[in-house]
This record gives C-alpha cells, structure tokens and sequence, in this order.
C-alpha cells in the first residue's frame, strides 16, 4: 500500500472504524454504497475476490456510488441517539414483562397506570405469590437501572440541544422536542448535500415506492430505506403534530378524510422533514409554531445546562428592540432568529392558508400580546 493508492470499501456497520486507521496511508478512501453497487453490477457468482474487482473497477471508471461521510460531530449525535433508541427499547421490554406477569395473575393495575410515581409504589408492596413477587422484583430493579441510565444520557442531549443552534430551530416546529430533534439532524448530517426537502425525506425512506413503465404507475408502501430510528422519532412527532392548529395539523386532517390513519401519519412524518429542511436552509424558525409550546420546550432543554454556562444571547443581526408580535418575541427572547410575520408572506401562501383553513390562527400567533391592565387597588376597611 502506497500513499498514492486509492482504496474502495463496501459500507458496513463498522466501515468507519477501518476507514479513521486506513486514512492516514492512502490517497483517498470512497465507502460504496451496497444497495447502488448491487443494481450496477449483480452478479449469480459472488464471492470476495469477484466483489473487490468489481469495487477496483468501478472506482477506476469513477463510477463508486459512494456514501457520505459524517464528520465527527454527526458521527457523535448518531452514537448518544442510538444509545437513546436501545435504552428506551429496553424500558419498553421492561415494562412489557411487567404487565405481562401482572396479567397472568388477573392482578387489576392502578388507576392513572403503572409507571407512575403511585404506580410503582403500589407494584411494589402489592402481595403477590412468592414467584411473581421475586420477578417482578428482578424487573423492577432492571427497569429502575435503565431509567436511571436514561435520564442521564437525557440531560447530557438536552444540554448539546440547548447550545446547538440548528437542533434550537427545529424544536420549534410542532412535535418536535430535543431528541426528535437530536435525531433528525444526527441522520442528515449537512444539509447543503440534499437538492431540496423532497430529496431529504427520500433519504429517511419516508417516500412511496414508484414503478412506472408503459403508461402503468404503481405507487406502494414507503421504501424504509436510511435510518429506522429516525423514521420512528418521526412517525411520533407526526402524531404529536395531528391536533396542532396550524397549517400541519390542517394537512393531516385533511388526508384523514380519504386515507387511512396510518398514511396520513406517514405522510405528515415525511411533510415534517420537507418544513424542516427550509427551516435549516433558511434559517428562520417555523412561522406557525404556538408560542407557549415553543417557550415550555426550549426551557426544557435550558434546564439541564450547567447553571455556571452563560445562557445564549440574540445574534447581533437581531432588532435591538423586542418585535411587537408573540411568536417573534418568543423567538427573540431565546435567542432564535425572527420570523416572517403576515406582512411578509406572499399571496401564494396566504391562499394556501386560507384554503387549509388556519388563516387566522397563523395572523394570531403574530399578533401583539394582550396588553396587562393595571392591578386593582385594594381598599382598606
């Protein structure tokens, strides 16, 4: 191996690994993506020696459809977010045995649910045959270990969210809090290597499968294809952003009427991304986000930061005077750049608003806040 050498790699789980020691020796290393290599060159023999020249050939004719490769930032995010993803995996298994011991035994759980603070004080002390009383025992200490667990690595995301700036911008759009966020960024990385949303979305497997020839389309289910995780932190945004009284929300209400439930949560999922990727390209906050929710979200994040770390100022582009409407103010006050208030949009998008229905909800949020009358004087007796 020659430091003029150029090397080409199949994409594996632990290609990155390979790729950091090899780097260093040669001229350049290109990951190639399998699936694209697959339909280029398919062959009925297949064996190492067959792979590594089609990789050598295809890299020579500078035709490797190759992967991005994250930089160490990203490559950072997708580790805590996977780490996330298991252990929540893990709660939930947990807590699945649980009940499932509970059943069994035709034990009648609390009301308000079993994993609340009251609810795991009464598992607890419920009398149960001495069996089921040590397993569920055993369970409960696993499930304490991971939520413990859980929460740590929480306050370890929420502080990068707090002094991210992109995730910042993303936490206002509906349903989306710090670790839909975290993830969304973590699977695409730089979003300057997408054309536009449509592309983004196809990326995390959120668009149908199409076949056409001949005249004949046939549209199938979505192609799955990029991060499964992402897809799930997407799909439950989705349904958090289905009662929102903004213009998404008026989306999947409408396909609700003629799709089922479960595509028109799809579809919002892959909507979400297309909103999202303007917001990061444009940097500008969603322009329809309520402004309670927004403020209760990113306090949320703020609260696990080191209270020793100086909280994030306006950027000097920022007016120097506080805007007039909420939804700005609230952008302002924590930092986040302005929105385009009614004044601004164009008449394309004031007609798209009014036929979705949600025109004065979206002039709402940009109005003034409602002046505070003065306190009344109390009258001694």
């Amino acid at each position: 191996m020659q430091s003029t050498d150029k090397l080409a790699v199949d994409a594996t789980p632990d290609i990155q690994a390979v790729v950091d020691i090899l780097k260093p020796f040669v001229a350049a290393i290109v990951v190639g993506n399998p699936l694209q290599i697959k339909a280029i060159a398919q062959a009925k023999v297949k064996t190492d020696k067959i792979d590594a020249e089609v990789l050598a050939n295809l890299l020579r004719c500078d035709f490797l459809p190759d992967v991005w490769e994250p930089d160490p930032q990203t490559q950072r995010l997708r580790h805590l977010t996977g780490v996330r993803s298991a252990l929540i995996s893990d709660r939930t298994r947990l807590k699945n045995r649980i009940h499932s011991v509970l059943a069994g035994l035709l034990v009648v759980l609390p009301e308000g649910g079993l994993f609340t603070s009251k609810g795991l004080a009464w598992a607890r002390s419920v009398k149960l045959p001495d069996d089921a009383r040590r397993t569920v025992d055993r369970f409960l200490r696993l499930y304490d270990a991971v939520e413990a667990e859980l929460e740590s690595l929480d306050i370890e995301l929420r502080t990068l969210a707090h002094h991210d700036a992109r995730v910042r911008l993303l936490m206002t759009l509906p349903g989306v809090a710090h670790g839909v966020a975290l993830t969304l960024i973590a699977a695409l990385g730089d979003i300057s290597r997408f054309r536009d949303g449509d592309h983004a979305a196809s990326y995390l497997g959120l668009t149908p499968v199409v076949r056409q020839s001949a005249g004949k389309s046939y549209r199938g289910s979505i192609t799955k294809a990029g991060s499964s995780t992402s897809r799930a932190m997407l799909t439950q945004a989705a349904q958090h952003a289905t009662e929102h009284p903004g213009p998404l929300g008026a989306f999947y209400r409408r396909l609700k009427k003629r799709k089922t439930r479960n595509i028109a949560i799809v579809a919002t999922a892959r909507k979400l991304v297309t909103i999202a990727y303007m917001t990061l390209k444009n940097n500008e906050p969603y322009r329809y986000a309520q402004p309670d929710r927004v403020r209760s979200k990113l306090r949320h994040a703020e609260r696990a930061c080191d209270k020793a770390s100086k909280p994030i100022k306006p950027s000097v582009s920022d007016p120097p005077s506080e805007p007039a409407n909420r939804l700005n103010r609230t952008y302002v006050r924590t930092g986040l750049p302005i929105a385009q208030g009614p004044g601004d949009w164009t008449s394309g998008e004031r007609r798209a608003l009014t036929e979705a229905g949600v025109i004065e909800f979206a002039e709402t949020v940009h109005s003034p806040p409602p002046k505070r009358g003065p306190k009344p004087k109390t009258i001694l007796k």
